[in-house]
């Protein structure tokens, strides 16, 4: 069954909303962003959500304390890299959590290097924007992965709304589904409709 992570998480009622609708998991941004959430908060936040929901912290380019202190605050079990990570890092914190790496998609070129990272447990593909680490809201070109076949469970990001998940799933068939910027009133606050509607309508894929 298609999963889904609800992303950019800043307060405790969208959480529970998310989960309530049937998230999978819920992503949290400790990195420089519209929907950063301190880890005080994220640790509240986490407290107050039922067990079985992924907790994933987003992070670009940490440092390797930061990242733990975090881990361990707010009892995270997925990290979710969004910037030059490299695979040896990665492999670090592998015996603290699961590990998402992701990748920006420009062009052919965007996933070379996808080869190289061996010790991730998923690959998330989101688009790609100068000088921006994600939650853009656009799509990119399906077509430049939709050939291709990867060693590690897929996820797609991006743009992804209740109108084209249906499309993005049948023409890639990914593992999950990760959304934020596309189901927001504004940066950081949920349209419990919108997130709502994208829930019921991956739980059917």
């Amino acid at each position: 069954m298609l999963k889904i992570k609800i992303c950019g998480i800043t307060n405790a009622a969208d959480a529970l909303k998310a989960c309530e609708y049937g998230a999978d998991a819920l992503g949290f941004i400790f990195a420089k962003s519209p929907r950063e959430v301190t880890p005080k908060t994220a640790k509240e936040i986490i407290k107050r959500i039922p067990p079985f929901i992924a907790r994933a912290g987003v992070f670009v380019n940490a440092d390797k304390a930061h990242v733990l202190r975090i881990i361990k605050d707010c009892s995270l079990d997925t990290l979710q890299f969004h910037g030059e990570e490299t695979d040896k890092y990665c492999a670090f914190f592998q015996k603290y959590c699961k590990i998402i790496k992701a990748f920006r998609i420009k062009d052919k070129y965007s996933i070379e290097c996808i080869k190289n990272y061996v010790h991730a447990d998923a690959y998330l593909f989101d688009s790609y924007a100068k000088d921006v680490y994600g939650g853009t809201g656009y799509t990119f070109s399906y077509n430049i992965i939709k050939n291709e076949r990867f060693k590690k469970p897929v996820i797609i990001s991006g743009g992804i709304n209740g109108k084209n998940c249906r499309k993005i799933a049948n023409l890639l068939h990914p593992f999950a589904l990760d959304v934020s910027s596309s189901i927001e009133l504004k940066p950081g606050k949920k349209d419990l409709k919108k997130m709502r509607n994208i829930i019921k309508k991956v739980k059917l894929l």
